[in-house]
């Protein structure tokens, strides 16, 4: 067990988190399961798998958490931060409280996470963090998805100061930047069919192979889409 790689999850009840967190465990890692919700999945082995109540909204989750994965596993290899919020409104149209929402979720909550796994990410030499982005942190693709835009634009941003923060270290941090993924917030956006967005389980297999590169291969961003744009 103390050689074999841990990865956190968060987010990890449904979508992109569900499908990263089963393709991680196909591959070997033992892997902390973060969830508002915590309930093991029909996949998981209990002998390796973790399932932690975590809520991206609370400033010490994370602590906790990082905590609870030690204490079960006595490491942590890579975080996956994939917990997000997405209110649909314009910069206009928003009120504070949604633009606060969506940064606590989207950028605050990962950059806490990454702080209190910090120490055991640099532990390995070999510690990797995934900030799940989004397309709409390269790009303004409408009004309606403007303020999302804002944080996303920070979260992509937070992907790069942790990985200029912890490279000497030998961290290494990806802002995964994904158009439509056929998940339940994507669906509430678009009238796109399933087979047009991009899968969960194929964006799942992009972050396991990002994860697992060397050091010497590291990168900064990397994105995904459905469909055809002129620039992102």
């Amino acid at each position: 067990m103390a050689d074999e790689k841990v990865v956190l999850i968060s987010g990890a009840n449904r979508g992109i988190g569900a499908a990263a967190a089963e393709a991680f465990a196909a591959g070997g890692w033992r892997v902390s399961l973060g969830m508002r919700s915590p309930v093991l999945p029909v996949w998981a082995d209990e002998n390796r798998h973790q399932v932690c109540g975590y809520d991206a909204t609370d400033p010490k989750a994370g602590e906790r958490w990082v905590a609870a994965a030690l204490a079960r596993f006595g490491r942590i290899d890579a975080i996956i931060a994939n917990a997000g919020v997405m209110v649909a409104k314009t910069v206009i149209e928003a009120e504070d409280e949604d633009l606060d929402a969506m940064l606590t979720v989207n950028v605050r909550a990962p950059r806490q996470l990454a702080r209190a796994a910090w120490e055991p990410l640099a532990a390995g030499g070999q510690g990797r963090i995934i900030i799940i982005a989004s397309l709409s942190g390269k790009r303004v693709k409408s009004a309606r998805s403007g303020t999302y835009s804002v944080s996303k634009f920070a979260a992509v941003g937070l992907a790069h100061a942790l990985r200029h923060a912890g490279f000497d270290q030998g961290i290494r941090a990806t802002a995964v930047c994904p158009g439509f993924v056929a998940t339940d917030m994507a669906r509430g956006l678009t009238d796109r069919d399933d087979r047009m967005m991009t899968s969960p389980d194929d964006l799942a297999r992009i972050i396991v192979m990002l994860v697992s590169l060397p050091n010497e291969a590291s990168v900064a961003e990397f994105a995904i889409n459905c469909q055809l744009e002129e620039s992102f």
